[in-house]
Protein backbone atom coordinates (compact mmCIF):
# COMPACT_ATOMS: atom_id res chain seq x y z
CA UNK A 1 0.00 0.00 0.00
CA UNK A 2 1.37 4.09 -0.85
CA UNK A 3 2.41 4.90 2.53
CA UNK A 4 0.45 8.55 1.81
CA UNK A 5 -2.62 6.34 1.60
CA UNK A 6 -1.85 4.74 5.44
CA UNK A 7 -2.30 8.09 7.23
CA UNK A 8 -5.60 7.82 7.84
CA UNK A 9 -7.96 7.80 10.41
CA UNK A 10 -7.31 8.60 14.18
CA UNK A 11 -3.25 9.25 14.67
CA UNK A 12 -3.44 10.55 17.98
CA UNK A 13 -0.22 13.00 19.75
CA UNK A 14 1.51 11.18 22.25
CA UNK A 15 1.53 12.98 25.66
CA UNK A 16 4.94 12.76 27.05
CA UNK A 17 4.26 11.57 31.06
CA UNK A 18 6.71 13.40 34.15
CA UNK A 19 7.12 11.98 37.34
CA UNK A 20 6.01 14.26 40.18
CA UNK A 21 9.28 15.78 40.31
CA UNK A 22 9.32 16.96 36.83
CA UNK A 23 11.53 13.99 35.40
CA UNK A 24 10.53 11.76 32.87
CA UNK A 25 8.49 8.87 33.73
CA UNK A 26 9.77 5.82 30.69
CA UNK A 27 7.51 3.61 32.49
CA UNK A 28 4.88 5.24 32.46
CA UNK A 29 5.35 6.50 28.79
CA UNK A 30 5.70 2.52 27.63
CA UNK A 31 2.53 1.66 29.71
CA UNK A 32 0.77 4.62 27.79
CA UNK A 33 1.88 3.19 24.79
CA UNK A 34 0.64 -0.21 25.06
CA UNK A 35 -2.29 1.03 26.25
CA UNK A 36 -2.75 3.59 22.89
CA UNK A 37 -1.70 0.14 20.87
CA UNK A 38 -5.14 -1.15 21.71
CA UNK A 39 -7.64 1.82 21.30
CA UNK A 40 -8.08 0.90 17.29
CA UNK A 41 -6.03 3.90 16.53
CA UNK A 42 -4.51 4.29 12.99
CA UNK A 43 -1.23 5.79 13.95
CA UNK A 44 1.07 7.53 16.70
CA UNK A 45 2.95 10.30 16.59
CA UNK A 46 5.58 11.66 18.91
CA UNK A 47 7.10 15.21 19.35
CA UNK A 48 4.26 17.52 18.38
CA UNK A 49 2.84 20.46 20.70
CA UNK A 50 0.82 18.23 23.02
CA UNK A 51 4.06 15.97 23.54
CA UNK A 52 5.15 19.25 25.02
CA UNK A 53 8.29 19.14 22.80
CA UNK A 54 9.53 22.28 23.89
CA UNK A 55 10.49 21.36 27.52
CA UNK A 56 12.48 18.08 26.39
CA UNK A 57 16.19 17.83 26.68
CA UNK A 58 18.17 16.45 23.64
CA UNK A 59 19.02 13.62 25.44
CA UNK A 60 14.99 13.02 26.54
CA UNK A 61 13.89 13.03 23.15
CA UNK A 62 16.10 10.37 21.82
CA UNK A 63 15.48 8.15 24.65
CA UNK A 64 11.57 8.61 24.33
CA UNK A 65 12.01 8.36 20.10
CA UNK A 66 14.00 4.55 20.82
CA UNK A 67 10.99 3.53 22.93
CA UNK A 68 8.25 4.79 20.52
CA UNK A 69 10.00 2.87 17.61
CA UNK A 70 10.54 -0.54 19.61
CA UNK A 71 7.78 -0.01 21.80
CA UNK A 72 5.06 0.15 18.88
CA UNK A 73 6.78 -2.48 16.55
CA UNK A 74 4.30 -4.49 15.25
CA UNK A 75 1.50 -2.40 16.61
CA UNK A 76 0.04 -1.95 13.05
CA UNK A 77 -0.37 1.55 13.57
CA UNK A 78 2.32 3.94 11.63
CA UNK A 79 4.78 5.69 14.25
CA UNK A 80 5.26 9.45 13.14
CA UNK A 81 7.37 11.69 15.02
CA UNK A 82 7.62 15.72 14.18
CA UNK A 83 10.88 17.70 13.37
CA UNK A 84 10.32 20.76 15.37
CA UNK A 85 14.02 22.38 15.17
CA UNK A 86 14.25 25.87 13.60
CA UNK A 87 17.37 25.64 12.16
CA UNK A 88 17.02 23.80 8.64
CA UNK A 89 20.79 22.12 9.16
CA UNK A 90 19.17 20.85 11.99
CA UNK A 91 16.25 19.59 10.97
CA UNK A 92 17.52 18.23 7.67
CA UNK A 93 19.68 15.87 10.21
CA UNK A 94 17.28 15.14 12.49
CA UNK A 95 14.90 14.15 9.97
CA UNK A 96 16.85 11.78 8.18
CA UNK A 97 18.01 10.23 12.11
CA UNK A 98 14.41 9.28 12.63
CA UNK A 99 13.81 7.95 9.23
CA UNK A 100 17.05 5.69 9.93
CA UNK A 101 15.68 4.76 13.34
CA UNK A 102 12.58 3.17 12.24
CA UNK A 103 9.83 6.09 11.72
CA UNK A 104 7.16 5.23 9.06
CA UNK A 105 6.57 9.03 8.90
CA UNK A 106 7.15 12.45 10.00
CA UNK A 107 5.89 15.62 11.29
CA UNK A 108 7.43 19.07 10.68
CA UNK A 109 6.92 22.24 12.09
CA UNK A 110 7.97 24.73 10.21
CA UNK A 111 10.39 27.39 11.38
CA UNK A 112 8.62 30.77 13.28
CA UNK A 113 10.94 32.16 15.55
CA UNK A 114 12.24 35.61 14.79
CA UNK A 115 9.55 35.51 11.61
CA UNK A 116 11.80 33.64 8.98
CA UNK A 117 10.64 34.64 4.96
CA UNK A 118 8.61 33.10 3.36
CA UNK A 119 11.63 32.01 0.73
CA UNK A 120 13.24 30.71 4.00
CA UNK A 121 10.40 28.60 5.27
CA UNK A 122 9.85 27.40 1.83
CA UNK A 123 13.31 26.19 1.66
CA UNK A 124 13.43 24.45 5.38
CA UNK A 125 10.10 22.39 4.50
CA UNK A 126 11.93 21.63 0.86
CA UNK A 127 14.76 20.50 2.36
CA UNK A 128 13.24 18.41 4.77
CA UNK A 129 11.15 16.73 2.26
CA UNK A 130 14.26 16.11 0.24
CA UNK A 131 16.44 14.15 3.00
CA UNK A 132 13.82 11.82 3.56
CA UNK A 133 11.49 8.92 1.75
CA UNK A 134 9.03 8.34 4.26
CA UNK A 135 5.72 10.71 4.36
CA UNK A 136 6.02 14.11 6.00
CA UNK A 137 3.30 15.61 7.47
CA UNK A 138 3.56 19.46 7.11
CA UNK A 139 2.08 20.78 10.20
CA UNK A 140 0.16 24.18 9.65
CA UNK A 141 -0.49 25.52 12.66
CA UNK A 142 -1.04 29.54 12.90
CA UNK A 143 -2.60 30.34 16.02
CA UNK A 144 0.28 28.53 17.26
CA UNK A 145 3.25 30.12 15.53
CA UNK A 146 1.84 32.93 14.52
CA UNK A 147 3.09 31.85 10.96
CA UNK A 148 0.27 32.04 7.91
CA UNK A 149 0.83 30.61 4.82
CA UNK A 150 -1.49 30.63 1.92
CA UNK A 151 -2.95 27.57 0.57
CA UNK A 152 -1.18 28.46 -2.59
CA UNK A 153 2.22 28.00 -1.14
CA UNK A 154 1.05 24.52 0.69
CA UNK A 155 -0.37 23.75 -2.97
CA UNK A 156 3.25 24.07 -4.68
CA UNK A 157 4.48 21.67 -1.70
CA UNK A 158 1.94 18.99 -2.79
CA UNK A 159 3.03 19.42 -6.16
CA UNK A 160 6.92 19.28 -5.98
CA UNK A 161 6.88 16.26 -3.23
CA UNK A 162 4.01 13.33 -3.47
CA UNK A 163 5.29 12.29 -0.05
CA UNK A 164 4.01 15.32 1.80
CA UNK A 165 0.87 15.10 3.75
CA UNK A 166 -1.12 18.16 5.32
CA UNK A 167 -1.42 19.10 9.10
CA UNK A 168 -4.34 21.46 8.61
CA UNK A 169 -5.02 23.21 12.12
CA UNK A 170 -5.60 26.84 11.73
CA UNK A 171 -8.96 27.65 13.28
CA UNK A 172 -11.30 27.57 11.49
CA UNK A 173 -9.92 24.72 9.57
CA UNK A 174 -12.55 24.28 6.62
CA UNK A 175 -12.23 26.72 4.11
CA UNK A 176 -8.53 26.82 4.08
CA UNK A 177 -8.85 23.30 3.87
CA UNK A 178 -11.16 23.68 0.63
CA UNK A 179 -9.37 26.58 -1.21
CA UNK A 180 -5.86 24.22 -1.16
CA UNK A 181 -7.44 21.02 -1.90
CA UNK A 182 -9.03 22.75 -4.92
CA UNK A 183 -5.08 23.85 -5.85
CA UNK A 184 -3.80 20.79 -5.30
CA UNK A 185 -6.18 18.29 -5.27
CA UNK A 186 -4.28 14.89 -4.81
CA UNK A 187 -3.11 16.39 -1.40
CA UNK A 188 -3.69 14.22 1.93
CA UNK A 189 -4.63 16.73 4.84
CA UNK A 190 -5.25 15.50 8.30
CA UNK A 191 -5.99 17.63 11.01
CA UNK A 192 -5.47 18.22 14.57
CA UNK A 193 -7.25 20.81 16.93
CA UNK A 194 -8.79 18.15 19.32
CA UNK A 195 -10.95 17.19 16.74
CA UNK A 196 -13.16 20.84 16.87
CA UNK A 197 -13.86 20.25 13.45
CA UNK A 198 -13.49 16.68 12.72
CA UNK A 199 -16.72 15.68 10.61
CA UNK A 200 -16.09 18.97 8.59
CA UNK A 201 -12.61 18.60 7.51
CA UNK A 202 -13.42 14.85 6.56
CA UNK A 203 -16.39 15.98 4.77
CA UNK A 204 -14.25 18.73 3.08
CA UNK A 205 -11.93 15.95 1.75
CA UNK A 206 -9.42 15.32 4.64
CA UNK A 207 -8.30 12.03 5.86
CA UNK A 208 -8.55 11.86 9.36
CA UNK A 209 -7.65 13.69 12.57
CA UNK A 210 -4.86 14.31 14.68
CA UNK A 211 -6.47 14.54 18.48
CA UNK A 212 -4.43 14.36 21.47
CA UNK A 213 -4.40 10.69 22.79
CA UNK A 214 -6.22 10.49 26.42
CA UNK A 215 -9.49 9.55 25.08
CA UNK A 216 -8.39 7.99 22.07
CA UNK A 217 -11.02 5.72 21.97
CA UNK A 218 -14.06 8.17 21.62
CA UNK A 219 -12.36 9.63 18.21
CA UNK A 220 -11.88 5.69 16.86
CA UNK A 221 -15.34 5.26 17.93
CA UNK A 222 -15.97 8.62 15.77
CA UNK A 223 -14.63 7.87 13.06
CA UNK A 224 -15.93 4.25 12.43
CA UNK A 225 -18.91 5.60 12.38
CA UNK A 226 -18.47 8.24 9.51
CA UNK A 227 -16.60 5.40 7.43
CA UNK A 228 -19.23 3.23 7.95
CA UNK A 229 -22.22 5.60 6.39
CA UNK A 230 -23.52 6.13 9.85
CA UNK A 231 -23.53 10.10 9.58
CA UNK A 232 -26.21 10.81 12.05
CA UNK A 233 -24.42 8.52 14.21
CA UNK A 234 -21.18 9.67 14.09
CA UNK A 235 -22.81 13.51 14.15
CA UNK A 236 -24.42 12.62 17.60
CA UNK A 237 -21.14 11.05 19.19
CA UNK A 238 -19.54 14.14 18.43
CA UNK A 239 -21.49 16.60 19.42
CA UNK A 240 -21.51 15.00 22.76
CA UNK A 241 -17.67 15.32 22.80
CA UNK A 242 -17.66 18.83 21.50
CA UNK A 243 -18.67 20.73 24.44
CA UNK A 244 -15.79 19.70 26.41
CA UNK A 245 -13.25 19.80 23.59
CA UNK A 246 -13.99 23.55 22.64
CA UNK A 247 -13.66 24.38 26.57
CA UNK A 248 -10.41 22.90 26.91
CA UNK A 249 -9.38 23.92 23.74
CA UNK A 250 -9.07 27.75 24.37
CA UNK A 251 -5.74 27.60 24.80
CA UNK A 252 -2.91 24.77 24.33
CA UNK A 253 -1.64 24.32 28.04
CA UNK A 254 -5.50 24.13 29.28
CA UNK A 255 -5.94 20.93 27.00
CA UNK A 256 -1.84 19.68 27.15
CA UNK A 257 -3.08 19.59 31.51
CA UNK A 258 -6.60 18.38 30.90
CA UNK A 259 -5.57 15.61 29.28
CA UNK A 260 -2.55 14.15 31.21
CA UNK A 261 -5.13 14.64 33.89
CA UNK A 262 -7.67 12.39 32.32
CA UNK A 263 -4.61 9.68 30.68
CA UNK A 264 -3.44 9.69 35.20
CA UNK A 265 -7.32 9.68 36.66
CA UNK A 266 -7.55 6.87 34.15
CA UNK A 267 -4.80 4.89 35.99
CA UNK A 268 -2.79 4.99 32.68
CA UNK A 269 0.68 7.19 33.83
CA UNK A 270 1.30 7.70 37.19
CA UNK A 271 1.41 11.14 37.22
CA UNK A 272 -0.12 14.18 35.73
CA UNK A 273 2.73 16.47 35.98
CA UNK A 274 3.31 18.78 33.39
CA UNK A 275 6.44 21.25 33.08
CA UNK A 276 6.24 24.53 33.77
CA UNK A 277 5.18 27.16 32.66
CA UNK A 278 2.36 25.14 32.20
CA UNK A 279 -1.56 25.24 33.37
CA UNK A 280 -3.23 25.17 36.79
CA UNK A 281 -6.48 23.38 36.78
CA UNK A 282 -9.12 24.79 39.17
CA UNK A 283 -11.01 22.30 41.28
CA UNK A 284 -13.81 22.89 38.98
CA UNK A 285 -11.83 22.05 35.66
CA UNK A 286 -11.06 19.03 38.11
CA UNK A 287 -14.55 17.68 39.06
CA UNK A 288 -15.38 18.61 34.93
CA UNK A 289 -12.95 15.64 34.30
CA UNK A 290 -14.73 13.43 36.89
CA UNK A 291 -17.97 13.97 35.47
CA UNK A 292 -16.55 13.31 31.76
CA UNK A 293 -14.96 10.18 32.55
CA UNK A 294 -18.09 9.31 34.11
CA UNK A 295 -20.11 9.97 30.61
CA UNK A 296 -17.39 8.53 28.18
CA UNK A 297 -16.02 5.29 30.35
Amino acid sequence: MNRVAMMKGVNPIAAVPFRPDGELDEASFSKMLEHLAGTGIDGLTLFGIASEFPKLADDERERLATRFIHDLAGSGGFRAMSVTEHSTELAVKRARHYQQMGADALMLLPPFFLKPSPQAIASHISQVLEAVTVPVMVQYAPGETGLPIPPDELANVARRYPHAVFKIECNPPVDYTRAFLERAPEAHVLNGYAGLYMLQMLAAGGKGVMPGCSFSERYVEIYRAWCAGHLAQAEALHQRLLPWITRWMSHCEYIIQVEKTILYQRGIIASDYCRHPGWTLSEEDRQDITTFLSLFF
